[in-house]
């Protein structure tokens, strides 16, 4: 009777106990809510050429010695896509790293776009996976922008534009028609037929038509944010810095009247970009 009595009270007394237990010390997941007292970090991608600056996937500027180095993301302060030194018309920039900034800016660059293009001509290349790989890709060379194979053509060599001519022409279909030519850009006053011997070479007449566009001339010169039409045949040219005002300093000229095209066509006011071979 007595063994009979005391197991009822033993199990209550173990209940009582377990309750208490549970509202006393919850178990350790309850306590934890998603997104309370846990700080979300995101990883960044960015880039590592520069010594002294890098830019990551958001589109953000920084020393290398100020970004956090568990995310390798920048601090979110100063200008978002700043394209600080970059040449908004050419979509050529003078540093690596503010043309990678302003090529994430998605008003200039369309994922759509980019996300489909090979990252190198043979067939077998792959893709670009997002426009940050795009960006930092593009903007990391430009052999459009190199002169005599081993020189820029001018600082703004770091270009991110999608290649392609006025009339949706490829790249493909432009260095095929320059196949063997060298881009040389002469001097004040000079002709073509003079910038090109003085590398041993010949100026190819019947190719000025093909660098007789805003989007060549932008590619090797300056331009300074504008090209126009004109009549000389000086052109395809930039007019130097120091020309009189109303020559439009800085900027670039194609000729409407191709059949004025000239090697031999100067003006003491212009640089020609001249097709040697």
């Amino acid at each position: 009777m007595g063994e009979s009595r005391s197991a009822p009270l033993g199990f209550a007394f173990f209940l009582i106990i377990r309750t208490l237990a549970f509202f006393c010390f919850p178990l350790s997941t309850a306590g934890i809510r998603k997104g309370v007292g846990l700080p979300h970090k995101i990883l960044c991608q960015n880039t590592v050429q520069g010594r002294y600056l890098l830019v990551d996937d958001n589109g953000y500027v920084c020393t290398a010695l100020s970004v956090d180095s568990w995310t390798r993301c920048c601090p979110e302060i100063g200008e978002r896509f700043s394209c600080l030194g970059c040449n908004l018309v050419s979509n050529c920039c003078n540093s690596y790293e503010y043309c990678v900034s302003c090529c994430l800016n998605p008003s200039r660059t369309q994922k759509d776009l980019v996300v489909n293009l090979k990252i190198a001509k043979p067939v077998t290349s792959g893709n670009y996976s997002s426009i940050f790989d795009f960006c930092a890709g593009r903007c990391r060379h430009n052999s459009a922008s190199v002169v005599h194979e081993n020189a820029y053509a001018s600082d703004f060599h770091h270009c991110y534009f999608l290649e392609k001519n006025t009339n949706g022409v490829g790249e493909t279909n432009f260095e095929s028609r320059l196949a063997g030519i060298n881009i040389i850009i002469g001097r004040q006053g000079e002709s073509c037929s003079s910038a090109c011997k003085s590398k041993g070479k010949s100026c190819v007449s019947n190719k000025l038509s093909v660098l007789n566009k805003c989007e060549m001339l932008e590619r090797y010169m300056r331009c300074k944010g504008s090209c126009f039409a004109s009549t000389g045949a000086d052109q395809p040219a930039e007019v130097v810095d120091d020309a009189p005002k109303q020559t439009n300093p800085g900027a670039c000229l194609y000729t409407e009247q191709e059949t004025l095209l000239s090697c031999a066509g100067t003006h003491q006011h212009t640089r020609r970009l001249c097709p040697c071979a």
